[in-house]
């Protein structure tokens, strides 16, 4: 659950589960970070993220920003694209020197806990030097890890339908809220039998909807120690999803595979497509048509099974400046004019004073405030699934085992018990 464009995820996924195992981190005593105060009292803080150029350039302003209010903190930046990032990351915590604040995202929170990089900010909430009030819609707890605060988020997102307007408008398919699965399968064919295209791009992959679907009927992708679900229950998912691509429902993942980075959705592979919300703007950016949010199917017509996922922001344990630090997610979460300059980048603004300062006059971003709206007022946002310590690696092996089911290079049964066998040793179960 994190912002950026989904090659994005599954290039950042695939680096952290080949570097995971390497990771092994001294205990984290003593201190880190660029050093003390300046002569003048000045202290200068190193703040990382991943993201492309035009975030890169947002932060930026918005540290200018910071740096006008708070002129004795500096605020030395380092930006990279995904893979590099986590990349560099492991390097730097291996070695001692995390950047002082950091992007980070809920699968790293029990990794990096455990290994002892993250700051509990609690301390600084307790002292006043970050706020944990007005967040929207519970997100003040996205970060919470066994009584420790580890993570502030900056945005929310969630799992939605994108679809293609002009394809479901042929077809004659409404999705509404409390929609089934029958539903949306019954759709799938019509969309095929109207239109000539797959309904969906496929549901080999996507992990978090796959989470969805299990909170439906009672489980849940992970718990907090280990996988919340069995190997029969992925045999049926996969098996549902296979049958589905040789109906013709779901896009043919060879062909998928072909046009990637770009998206089945804008290619015209398919008439939509699940991700998160805050990924539309990615559509409208690589296609032709008109795209909109759909809610996501339901088993009883009421539990979606969704919860907002965040972008956050953490410290490391190593940083001799944490009041700084503290002062400075505060202005980053909080400050009104960080959200004009932000936008949706990093999804929806995690506070309601920055939520109500940033009003979005382009379409797109219109429907995804709309969208997340409308999910708290239907009242279906629930606490997000646990993220233990290896789910990182469990994510990155499910993404890249259903690619390889996908293309024919696996049998069902034999992707299941790959990727069980991945995950007990990633969870150490």
């Amino acid at each position: 659950m994190v912002n950026g464009r989904n090659v994005e995820r599954r290039t950042v996924l695939k680096a952290a589960g080949a570097t995971a195992a390497t990771l092994g981190l001294a205990a984290t005593t003593g201190c880190g970070g660029d050093g003390g105060a300046s002569a003048d009292g000045t202290v200068t803080i190193r703040y990382a993220w991943w993201g492309a150029e035009d975030r890169a350039q947002r932060i930026k302003k918005t540290i200018a920003l910071f740096e006008k209010k708070y002129p004795k903190i500096k605020v030395k930046t380092d930006f990279q694209p995904y893979l590099d990032f986590w990349k560099k990351f492991n390097t730097q915590a291996s070695g001692g020197n995390p950047p002082d604040v950091f992007q980070n995202a809920v699968g790293f929170l029990r990794k990096y806990d455990a290994k002892n990089v993250l700051l509990d900010l609690s301390e600084q909430v307790e002292a006043g030097n970050l706020r944990m009030e007005g967040f929207r819609a519970g997100l003040e707890k996205f970060g919470e890890i066994d009584g420790k605060l580890l993570g502030v988020p900056v945005g929310s997102n969630s799992m939605a339908l994108v679809i293609d307007k002009p394809v479901y408008t042929k077809a004659g398919v409404k999705p509404e809220q409390g929609w089934t699965w029958d539903d949306f399968e019954a759709g799938m064919k019509r969309i095929r039998d109207r239109t000539g295209r797959a309904g969906d791009s496929g549901m080999y992959g996507v992990m978090y909807l796959y989470d969805l679907y299990l909170r439906q009927n009672g489980k849940a992708f992970f718990t907090e120690d280990g996988l919340g679900f069995t190997e029969a229950d992925l045999t049926d998912w996969w098996t549902r999803a296979e049958k589905g691509v040789e109906e013709g429902l779901y896009a043919d993942p060879k062909k998928v595979a072909q046009i990637k980075p770009k998206s089945a959705l804008a290619a015209e592979l398919c008439g939509s497509e699940f991700t998160w919300d805050n990924f539309t703007v990615r559509y409208s950016a690589e296609g032709r048509s008109e795209y909109a949010l759909a809610p996501i199917p339901t088993t009883d017509g009421k539990k979606t099974g969704q919860y907002l996922g965040s972008l956050m922001l953490s410290a490391s344990k190593r940083t001799r400046h944490p009041e700084e630090v503290a002062r400075f997610i505060d202005f980053m979460v909080h400050d009104p004019e960080v959200a004009k300059i932000m936008g949706y980048d990093r999804g929806v603004p995690a506070t309601q004073a920055q939520f109500d300062a940033y009003q979005p006059t382009d379409e797109v971003n219109k429907a995804i405030a709309a969208y997340e709206e409308s999910l708290v007022d239907a009242g279906v946002l629930e606490p997000i699934t646990p993220h233990p310590n290896g789910a990182d690696i469990c994510e990155s092996a499910f993404l890249r085992i259903a690619e390889e089911l996908g293309l024919g290079k696996r049998s069902v049964d034999e992707a299941v018990k790959q990727f069980f066998t991945e995950s007990k040793t990633a969870l150490g179960t």
